[in-house]
């Protein structure tokens, strides 16, 4: 299984990014994938989720109405649409996938590798 992320920066608080994450390996129909970010210092936490169909999704209460997750399924890719982004939302980004979701980083089955954001005040 690969999970590649990508679309990380450097952009000036207000502004907006968003991540690509591309999926391969195997067929990820029902599975539940999202994004974890860690901050320097800080565990790595939840931001987001979405069910394989995008029917379901979730986030972490500090990113709602600013972030949207969404799926691709014809190209096996999920994207975060980052919003209104303050020097809080800092982080090395991970795509991630498991059979259902999970707000554990410890319990995440898959992971891609981390994308960089960096949010200038």
């Amino acid at each position: 299984v690969q999970l590649q992320a990508f679309g990380g920066g450097l952009v000036q608080a207000g502004g907006s990014l968003r991540l690509s994450c591309a999926a391969s390996g195997r067929t990820f129909n029902s599975y539940v994938m999202g994004w974890f970010r860690q901050a320097p210092g800080k565990e790595r936490e939840f931001v987001a989720a979405t069910s394989w169909t995008g029917g379901w999704t979730d986030y972490t209460d500090s990113v709602k109405g600013r972030f949207t997750i969404t799926m691709e399924k014809a190209k096996n890719q999920v994207y975060q649409q980052m919003t209104s982004l303050t020097p809080e939302d800092t982080a090395v980004y991970y795509c991630n996938a498991d059979r259902s979701v999970t707000y554990s980083a410890s319990q995440m089955r898959y992971w891609g590798q981390g994308t960089l954001v960096t949010v200038s005040s």
